[in-house]
Order: structure tokens, then C-alpha cells, then sequence
């Protein structure tokens, strides 16, 4: 696959810094049972890198040390580590707030059918990729049968009282496709609650709309289609500077399976490691005892993805 880092790594993006600390974003491995075309950690179902439980017990010992309130749970499809209900209890135990980065198809995969029970019962946020409100374009993205699937995996959640208790917060993403930005994330989030509402009687809390970095998988095609350099102009054509005080990096470090330690989910999958502490690969055990707010964040191209018209976050839009 073709590599956009060499081309990412040298940027004019301006300096940014950190805040407090109060994400933990950890990536369980890139094992998955899909393999999308908008996927930045290029993950599929023949990965085989998974967090171990040793590292996972760091993971505990950091939410202890280092006053999280949230914990974010990405893959591949996290739900697939061995580790994944220890973990999700024990943080619970702690009374920090549980995100599940869910494919909704996993929750129907031989072996997994009571994994939607779990998090109810854990009271989990789930935020689901549902990367648009047509079968066309979610089938484009994901593949066939995707749509269908996720569907009857959203209407078994509905029933489980996700999208309706307040306990039991249900989100969506969304990811454009091709060169396209995300249109307005309030508009869009109205859109997809009509429509899955009339069409098939599903109710959820909230839209997030997520800018395609140029990395990976994404960034791949973007190189193989000549489209690189078109992609970047479009992005840093709509830098918008006041995203720079909500960038999701100012708040929350990125875990990779290993432990190692990254300012984003991106940076991680371009091997960027934090730069707040000094050393060249940075663990999760050395921050422990560390305040990173005031240090620097490690920034590239790609950088611009995130600052791009209203801004793109784990959590959606950053303005207007």
C-alpha cells in the first residue's frame, strides 16, 4: 500500500500545546471483522496485532494516576480483544465514563451476540460508524450487506434502551466519501434522524461527523488516484485557526495495542510519538507520574484534516 508519512511529516502548521489530560483513547489491536475503505488503522480480519492483558492492567494503573474521566475504546473492533469486558468493567469500577468505537456488525459476529447485553448492562456509550443514511453509500464504504446488518443491529440497541434512556447514550459517525468534507454536522444529524426514524424506527442521541485523513488506508488511495495533492488543497483551503482551541489532542492521549503512547488516534498510525516527554518512544507507564499540560504536540499535514472547515473530532465537529 502506498505511504503518504514521508509526505505529511515537514508542515507549516502552526504550534499547538496541551491542556489537561482527561481522555484515554486505546486502541485494542487492529484485528476487525470488516475491512472499510475509509479506515485509518487499516484494519481488518486478518491483523493479528491485539493488546495483551499486561498492558491492559497499565491501562487501569494510568485511569488511577492520572484523573481520566473518559476512556475511549478503538480498533479494529475493540469488542474482538480477548481483554475487552475486563477492561470495560474495571474502568466502570472507577466510575469513568466507557466509549465503545462499535461497528455495529460485530455485535451480530458468532461469539459476540451478547455483546450489545454487556453494554447496556455497563452502561457503555456506543458510537457507531454508520458512514451514511443510503445502502448505496454505506455498502460503497463498508461492503455488502453492511447497511442491512447495521440496521438490525441499531433496532436490537433501540430495544435495549440505546438512543432512548438517557443512561444509554447511542452515536453515530459519519464519514464522507471520496475528496468531500463533511457537510454541517447539525443539518446532517437532523437528516439521519428522519430518515432512520421514517424508514426503519430508529432513534439515536447524536451525529458525529469525521473528517477522511489522509493516512493509511485512505491515504493510500488518495496517492494510487493521483489525488494527494488535490485532497491537501482542499483541506488546508478550509483551515478555520479557531479549531485550533478544541482539537481533540489538547485533552486526550492515544494508546497504541503495544502501550506506547501518541497525541492522536492519527499520529499513532503514522508512528508521530508523543513529543511531551523526552524520550524517542514514549510508554504508557512513563506518564504515569507526568503533567503533560503546557508540553508540545507533535504535528504533521494531515494536521489540517482536523482543522478543516468545522473541524473534526473523535467526538464530531468542532464549530459551526
Amino acid at each position: 500500500m502506498l505511504d503518504t508519512k514521508p509526505l505529511l511529516l515537514e508542515t507549516d502548521f502552526p504550534p499547538i500545546y496541551r491542556d489537561e489530560l482527561n481522555t484515554l483513547q486505546v486502541n485494542l489491536g487492529y484485528l476487525c471483522n470488516l475491512t472499510c475503505v475509509h479506515c485509518h488503522v487499516n484494519a481488518g480480519p486478518t491483523r493479528k496485532e491485539i493488546m495483551s492483558l499486561e498492558v491492559v492492567d497499565l491501562i487501569i494503573q494510568a485511569l488511577k494516576k492520572l484523573n481520566i474521566r473518559t476512556l475511549d475504546l478503538t480498533g479494529g473492533a475493540p469488542e474482538m480483544n480477548p481483554h475487552f469486558r475486563y477492561l470495560v468493567t474495571s474502568a466502570k469500577d472507577l466510575g469513568i465514563e466507557v466509549i465503545d468505537r462499535c461497528n455495529l456488525i460485530i455485535l451480530h459476529e458468532p461469539g459476540y451476540e451478547d455483546t450489545a447485553q454487556f453494554l447496556a448492562d455497563n452502561k457503555v456509550t456506543i458510537t457507531a460508524s454508520l458512514p451514511c443514511h443510503s445502502e448505496q453509500n454505506v455498502e460503497k464504504q463498508r461492503g455488502k450487506g453492511i447497511f442491512e446488518g447495521s440496521i438490525a443491529v441499531l433496532q436490537e440497541l433501540n430495544s435495549l434502551g440505546y438512543g432512548v434512556d438517557p443512561d444509554l447514550q447511542l452515536n453515530l459517525v459519519y464519514n464522507p466519501q471520496d475528496l468531500n468534507l463533511p457537510p454541517g454536522q447539525d443539518s446532517l444529524e437532523a437528516d439521519y434522524k428522519r430518515i432512520l426514524k421514517e424508514d426503519h424506527n430508529i432513534e439515536f442521541n447524536q451525529l458525529f461527523t469525521i473528517t477522511n485523513m489522509p493516512i493509511s488506508r485512505f491515504g493510500g488511495w488518495l496517492l494510487a488516484k493521483g489525488l494527494y495533492e488535490e485532497y491537501m488543497d482542499i483541506l488546508k483551503g478550509a483551515y478555520t485557526a479557531s479549531n485550533l482551541e478544541t482539537v481533540m489532542c489538547r485533552s486526550l492521549v492515544s494508546v497504541d495495542y503495544q502501550g506506547y503512547v501518541y497525541d492522536c488516534d492519527f499520529n499513532q498510525m503514522l508512528a508521530m510519538p508523543l513529543i511531551a516527554v523526552s524520550k524517542p518512544r514514549p510508554h504508557i507507564k512513563d506518564i504515569l507520574e507526568k503533567d503533560l499540560t503546557g508540553k508540545p504536540i507533535a504535528i504533521g499535514e494531515h494536521c489540517y484534516g482536523c482543522t478543516a472547515g468545522q473541524g473534526s473530532s473523535c467526538g464530531g465537529a468542532l464549530g459551526d
